[in-house]
């Protein structure tokens, strides 16, 4: 009998070690299962919760998680934007064993370990939005290439300054200009200021860029930072702001500062939070692309890699409704840049 036991005892402590082996991948390894057809959950996080952008992101996520059927979608998020907390929501779901975590970072150095620690647990790890440090992620749903935002911003804000000067020439704009950012760790905005700089020398060199100043996803903040600009830069003739909270705060300050067609703005925002900046003339041209889509991507994104079908070094993805998008190395491409003016952004409801 004591024969019998410690045998048995023994196939159950291997049984138990193997178990354990098998949840402590190494982070370039996949899952070896797959979760074709079955319901899987996906937990989507954004920066902060109760901001538009993000909350019609997430509109389009719980869309495509309707239309697919099997998917059941966990919309969660800090209501102050902490990173840590972040983090703590990131351990939470591991540890509930969702199948995949889609994080927007709002402090890729804060997130990675949790992020590191989900993918070593055989959670699938993707991101949106925002990139995560190196080692966090299997692929970066993506809306558009750093490099074809910032020029999209830079652009757009040099036609503004010149048209308010006289000419339709870009290329004679000048003066100085600023930026607002949401905080200066993350990663999406980071990369964006780098290639908008490189626009700058390159194209528009009569363009003096003066300062960057976070505004921390504050509305308020943005305000006050972009009514300080005015005051010690009493010759600004442009501001870009970077984040959906900073654009409608700063074009308010412009608005009350009574330097509507004085001081140009553009920046990153949804249609339905600067319809009235632009209607009213404070704002001539708003830059982002359908966040409603890039949502819905990051779903489709999460099941196809959860069924097996999305792997490192697929070029393409069939994104549904979507159509077929565009694989860069590991980055998914939403690939469509939206300018709003006042001819069409009535159009839009999101």
């Amino acid at each position: 009998m004591n024969k019998l036991l410690l045998a048995l005892s023994l196939t159950i402590l291997a049984l138990g070690c193997d178990r354990f082996s098998s949840k402590s991948l190494p982070l370039t390894t996949q899952p070896t299962t797959s979760s074709a057809g079955k319901k899987i959950t996906v937990a989507l996080l954004p920066k902060k919760m109760g901001i538009p952008y993000f909350t019609t992101c997430a509109d389009g996520a719980k869309a495509c998680a309707a239309e697919l059927g099997n998917v059941e979608l966990i919309y969660d998020g800090p209501t102050d934007g902490a990173a840590e907390k972040a983090a703590g929501m990131i351990e939470k779901w591991t540890l509930q064993g969702v199948d995949c975590i889609a994080v927007s970072p709002n402090d890729p150095d804060v997130l990675a370990p949790a992020m590191k620690a989900a993918r070593d647990k055989g959670v699938h790890v993707i991101t949106w939005d925002s990139d995560g440090a190196p080692g966090t992620r299997e692929f970066f749903v993506n809306q558009a290439t750093a490099k074809e935002i910032a020029n999209a911003l830079v652009d757009t804000l040099a036609a503004d300054i010149a048209r308010a000067a006289g000419s339709d020439d870009a290329k004679k704009a000048q003066g100085k200009v600023a930026i607002i950012t949401a905080t200066l760790t993350a990663a999406n905005q980071n990369e964006w200021m780098k290639y908008m700089k490189q626009r700058l020398a390159a194209e528009y060199p009569k363009l003096a860029l003066e300062t960057i100043k976070p505004s921390n996803e504050d509305q308020k903040l943005a305000f006050q930072i972009a009514q300080d600009l005015i005051k010690t830069y009493p010759d600004l003739k442009g501001i870009w702001a970077i984040s959906s909270n900073a654009f409608p705060g700063a074009a308010e300050a412009i608005k009350q500062a009574g330097k509507s067609g004085q001081v140009q703005i553009t920046g990153l925002s949804t249609p339905n939070d600067m319809k009235p900046y632009v209607m009213d003339g404070t704002v001539k041209s708003v830059v982002l692309w359908n966040t409603n889509d890039l949502g819905y991507l990051t779903i489709q994104t999460a099941r196809q890699l959860c069924d097996g079908k999305l792997k490192p070094g697929d070029t393409k993805i069939d994104a549904g409704k979507l159509g077929e998008k565009k694989i860069e190395g590991d980055n998914v491409l939403l690939g469509k840049i939206l300018v709003f003016t006042k001819d069409n952004i009535a159009q839009f409801n999101f």
